[in-house]
């Protein structure tokens, strides 16, 4: 959950570039990165291949995928509440940053920049 501070914390940003050094430290955790990479790319898959190929329940499949692996190691694995509640966009902007630097191998590095 978040604590009070976390929360006059996630109140304050005011731009994608102030709250992503928070959403870093909310998935502090390897595995919580981990699970969170592995369902926003098989949610980008899954709904590239609905749109693609035509099965419409596909797109509907995508979000389920990407928000319940989310949601799942924030519950279990980082025990903190998932910042979609919050800021819906942006937490979204985030996991697809998470993943694209995870996948170019560019996610250590950043982790190290903002002390993690």
């Amino acid at each position: 959950m978040l604590s009070a501070l976390s929360r006059s914390m996630v109140d304050r940003f005011r731009s994608f570039d102030e709250f992503w050094p928070f959403y870093l430290r909310e998935h502090a955790r390897p595995a919580t990165r981990v699970i969170h990479v592995a369902g926003t790319w098989t949610a980008a898959i899954v709904l590239l291949i609905g749109l693609s190929l035509g099965p419409w329940w596909l797109m509907l499949l995508a979000p389920l995928i990407g928000y319940g692996c989310a949601w799942i190691s924030h519950l279990f694995v980082e025990r903190n509440r998932p910042a979609t509640f919050s800021h819906p966009m942006w937490s979204l902007r985030g996991d697809l940053r998470l993943a694209v630097l995870a996948a170019t191998g560019h996610l250590g590095p950043e982790l190290r920049r903002h002390g993690l």
